[in-house]
């Protein structure tokens, strides 16, 4: 009886060495074959794939040990670059075996004509402007040549890769449990074991995966890529983001704060100090001047170096009297009930245009809407610097535990080994059906992307909201009341306040509530109905947004580079199954909506809801809090 064809990519299982040829590119077999031009350039293509533009077509060819780490690399890498718009596609040794190649077998003839499918395969990818990602054992050097000099031919780029983890190594991991068989002899020619693997001479990259983490190698990739201006500069990893801290000695504070000019500023002025200095709004580095109010309020982005998508103005309102008398200096010192939390630098006046600045980013100039009714009354000037903070901003009222900057998240995530996160924004009370699009998500990273750990951060809007919304201690502790009885799983939550204010501005709003989560390090966000609108200030019996555009435009906008929207699908309570589900058309008379303004009716009321539509502790939180507000 024949050795099964059991291999874990392209070439592991064969008893020989390639045959040797005089030429590395086979000629055609076919006649009378004469090649089409394309009509469209490489350029002309790069123009109109992903979000950053140009041709950026290669392959990048992954070799090394059955086990090596080169398809966790590769699928890694590949999800990294189209979250940051750039078309790429992986191919994975046992992906093709399973259909383009599923006709060759391991044979000196089948192996050696599965990489020059591969590779012809890859060329095409790179021809249209995708980046290809190829995933194969690969152990003859002559093979990899030759997938070489078919780019070559064409003038592409090609990057061989050699991801160098001992043998040893690989065979502990035996994650498909290959080298077990292979030294049982069940599997003959196995690369590694009765096959030699001929490691790359000169690779473009070699890669260690010992004591190294996939998103490293990553990493290393990527910089390859950059470096052969495949990839633009900006476009890395970034670990942590940039904070607006003083790195300066308490004396030379004091010494600031002591012969500086100083501004009194409010609360909400205040909150959006503690957004800045934390990095929430990264690459914003403080109050913004005109130019950058003026992309905000038109292009709802910053437009520089990369598309950033910035669009609510985070701007410093100041009176008449303040502007005359600070004109003219160049730094001023911003104080919170008369303590200085930090000083503004390169000081720019310019006047507060509030009626474009609201129509432009809410819709409507209605003095009846909570937030515009707050910018209408502010100064009638600007002013905008660079901001540097003295410390770290504390309210001391119980939930700063809570408060954690973008940097502490990304840090709290990687303590427990989530390999994705995804965030969830909210600002009102948690109910079942909140809960089943967050279950509904993770299995979604679980099944459909291949992610082990994906990490929810539950993260409710704890800045300035308007007077009939649940304040946030009460909020905070019917979260914990939902992660307690374990309708969300606590081991897998980060439960953190996002001190942003509120500004009821609908789709625009919701861009930064994802550019904030982006670099809070989420890369994947859910949006659900209506995130950020309210009823319309003149005729509260309509809405003032279209429910569903905040997640439409979420998913066209740009700038979100590295952030992947999950579609919302709609929940509502199931009469028959006594639960909250997802919504079913077909049989729609068996479910009611329970808004959240019905839901805070039944608990202003002293009624309960529905079996099933939130937990029972979670809702003795929020009738409380009606109760006590009612006596």
């Amino acid at each position: 009886m024949g050795s099964p064809n059991i291999s874990s990519a392209d070439t592991n299982s064969n008893n020989s060495s390639p045959p040797q040829t005089n030429r590395l590119v086979p000629p055609t077999a076919a006649t009378n074959v004469l090649e089409q031009k394309h009509h469209v350039s490489r350029d002309g293509r790069g123009q109109i794939l992903g979000n950053l533009r140009g041709f950026r077509g290669c392959t990048v060819w992954f070799t090394g040990f059955s086990g090596a780490g080169k398809t966790s690399i590769s699928f890694e890498l590949e999800a990294f670059l189209v979250a940051n718009g750039i078309p790429t596609y992986a191919l994975d040794g046992d992906n093709v075996r399973t259909g383009l190649n599923k006709n060759l077998g391991f044979s000196k003839e089948d192996r050696e004509e599965n990489i020059r499918r591969v590779a012809e395969v890859a060329k095409l990818f790179a021809d249209s402007g995708v980046v290809a990602l190829c995933s194969f054992v690969s152990p003859f050097e002559k093979d990899r040549e030759l997938a070489k000099e078919i780019h070559k031919a064409s003038g592409l780029p090609f990057y061989e890769v050699f991801i160098d983890t001992p043998l040893a190594v690989c065979e502990q991991r035996d994650v498909k449990g290959l080298y077990k068989k292979a030294r049982e002899g069940k599997i003959k020619g196995f690369t590694g074991i009765d096959q030699p693997y001929e490691p790359p001479p000169h690779p473009d990259l070699r890669i260690e995966t010992v004591g190294n983490s996939v998103k490293d190698n990553v990493l290393e990739v990527v910089k390859l890529l950059i470096e052969k201006d495949i990839l633009p500069p900006f476009l890395q990893f970034t670990e942590t983001v940039s904070e607006l801290f003083t790195t300066k000695s308490k004396p030379e504070v004091s010494q600031i704060i002591k012969t500086t000019p100083k501004l009194d500023i409010t609360e909400l002025d205040l909150q959006w100090v503690q957004i800045l200095s934390e990095g929430w709004a990264c690459p914003l580095k403080g109050f913004m001047n005109e130019d950058q109010f003026l992309q905000t309020i038109h292009f709802n982005s910053f437009v520089k170096d990369e598309v950033a998508t910035m669009p609510v103005a985070i701007v410093l309102p100041v009176e008449t009297e303040d502007k005359i008398r600070l004109e003219g200096v160049t730094e001023v010192c911003l104080a919170y009930k008369g303590h200085v939390v930090g000083v503004l630098k390169g000081i720019e006046f310019y006047p507060h245009r509030k009626e474009e600045r609201v129509a432009r980013q809410f819709g409507t100039t209605s003095p009846k809407h909570p937030h515009i009714k707050m910018i209408l009354s502010s100064g009638d000037w600007l002013m905008g610097g660079e901001l540097e903070v003295f410390e770290r901003i504390k309210w001391n009222d119980g939930l700063d535990k809570y408060r954690l900057t973008p940097n502490e998240i990304r840090k709290r995530a990687k303590e427990m080994e989530a390999d994705a996160l995804f965030a969830f924004q909210l600002r009102n009370p948690i109910h079942n059906g909140h809960a089943l699009l967050m279950q509904d998500t993770q299995r979604k990273l679980e099944s459909s992307y291949g992610y082990k750990k994906p990490v929810l951060l539950l993260h409710p809007l704890g800045g300035w909201t308007k007077d009939d919304d649940v304040p946030l201690p009460e909020r905070i502790q019917q979260h914990l009341a939902v992660l307690e009885e374990g309708v969300l799983d606590p081991e897998r939550t980060i439960l953190a306040i996002f001190p942003s204010p509120m500004l009821y501005a609908g789709p625009t709003e919701v861009q930064w509530h994802a550019r904030a989560r982006l670099n809070a390090g989420a890369n994947f966000y859910i949006v659900g109905r209506d995130p950020a609108g309210m009823p319309h200030p003149e005729n509260p019996s309509i809405d003032l947004f279209d429910p569903t555009h905040g997640a439409r435009v979420l998913k066209m906008a740009p700038g979100l580079a590295g952030l992947e929207i999950i579609p919302f699908r709609v929940a509502a309570y199931d009469t028959r199954g006594k639960c909250m589900a997802f919504f079913e058309p077909g049989r729609k008379d068996d479910f009611i909506f329970i808004s959240g303004t019905k839901m805070r009716g039944l608990a202003k009321s002293g009624q309960n809801p529905p079996d099933g539509f939130m937990s029972p502790k979670a809702w003795n939180v929020l009738a409380e809090y009606y109760k006590n507000l009612k006596g």
